[in-house]
């Protein structure tokens, strides 16, 4: 079944025919650092970045432009899960990550290409995140599912203001 966004997106993006791309956009009460240091620090990654049903195993970790980092997503129920590779092309703390993501299926070919941006707004922080070439085996519905689960679980990260000590 083809895809309808498929000639919007590659004429807009440059990405492949047949792939996909989301947008997503939060306010998050919390400073910009804290909501760049979640999407740069493996330990909180692993927290948030699995949607609901699936946990999060970090095998890799070098958050430097040219580094990256390997992760799998577990399904609990089934036990299923799959792996990607992450690659930093851009760092500027507190406003800015670009990077790129590749499945190790070979079911799920391409390269996406993530750019996320945070800016201080009067409520915290403004973050959006745009994710562009989606494969085609992967519907578009379920990444903006995935993705409003995991931006949950990362404001419930980002947003308390826990004193240390407490």
């Amino acid at each position: 079944m083809a895809r309808t966004d498929a000639p919007d997106t590659a004429a807009v993006t440059g990405t492949p025919p047949g792939t996909g791309t989301v947008h997503l956009h939060r306010v998050l009460r919390a400073p910009p650092s804290r909501v760049y240091r979640a999407f740069t620090d493996a330990a909180a990654l692993v927290k948030w970045l699995p949607p609901h049903g699936f946990t999060g195993t970090m095998h890799e970790f070098d958050a430097r432009v040219g580094g990256g980092y390997r992760m799998s997503f577990t399904n609990l129920g089934t036990g299923g899960g799959h792996s990607f590779r992450v690659t930093y092309l851009e760092l500027v703390p507190d406003e800015r990550i670009v990077h790129t993501d590749a499945f190790d299926s070979a079911g799920l070919p391409g390269e996406m290409r993530v750019t996320v941006t945070f800016a201080a707004s009067v409520a915290g922080t403004e973050l959006r995140i745009e994710q562009a070439g989606i494969p085609e085996a992967i519907p578009i519905d379920f990444c903006y599912q995935g993705w409003q689960d995991s931006l949950a679980l990362l404001a419930q990260l980002v947003e308390p203001e826990i004193p240390d000590g407490a």
